[in-house]
């Protein structure tokens, strides 16, 4: 299985970075564990878009995978409570 490379969109990193110093690493963590497997057990596709999450605590991350060129693009990181609006 070919190891993908990860891309945080530029929001996304924003948002880490607002992250509590403790979660930040957890959650980093979990977004460099996404490389070797996109679909780890766990994750969840989302309804109505195409895309998928994890979940960190109470923090979710949301991502997609593009199969053809390899890559895991985190889309969002946030709270439980505010991760899906938009």
């Amino acid at each position: 299985m070919a190891t993908y490379s990860v891309r945080i969109k530029r929001s996304a990193e924003k948002e880490i970075s607002a992250l509590p110093l403790a979660v930040r690493r957890r959650v980093v963590d979990r977004i460099a564990v996404l490389a070797d497997d996109p679909r780890p057990p766990g994750c969840r596709k989302l309804s109505g878009r195409d895309a998928y999450r994890i979940r960190q605590g109470a923090y979710r991350i949301v991502y997609t995978v593009d199969d053809g060129e390899v890559v895991v693009e985190v889309v969002r990181v946030a709270h439980r409570s505010d991760v899906y609006r938009r």
